[in-house]
């Protein structure tokens, strides 16, 4: 329900990501994949990052999700979709860390294949 940051952190603020293209020989939406496919790909591409700055998915402590509603879900956001992706990076075994979290359905977002958009907000602990 809430996470607390120790005040010698550092906190890290991801801009919004986006899937990628999974399968370049379909169409326009079905090249990023489902909800549950856009999820993984956009949380795959957080997790590089966060690599690149030194931190990794257990030091995301804020999300923020937005998620188009599904044609074939008559317009409703998946959100069983985006939790079965959600999953294989958070609540794991391996990665037990859950981050405080919001998912709201938005109308669109800049590309009309893209049904997700993630925010993180990752806390750097100082070594000592």
């Amino acid at each position: 329900m809430a996470v607390e940051i120790p005040s010698d952190a550092t906190v890290v603020n991801l801009s919004g990501v986006v899937p990628t293209i999974i399968n370049a020989t379909k169409g326009s939406v079905e090249a990023y994949g489902n909800t549950e496919e856009q999820t993984i790909s956009s949380l795959a591409s957080i997790d590089k990052t966060l690599k690149s700055l030194g931190l990794e998915m257990g030091d995301v402590i804020k999300m923020q999700v937005f998620l188009v509603g599904d044609p074939k879900l008559s317009g409703k956001m998946d959100f069983d979709g985006f939790m079965n992706g959600y999953r294989k990076f958070f609540g794991t075994k391996e990665q037990p860390n859950l981050p405080t979290r919001s998912v709201v359905q938005v109308a669109a977002l800049a590309n009309p294949a893209w049904f997700v958009e993630i925010e993180v907000t990752a806390v750097r602990k100082t070594k000592k």
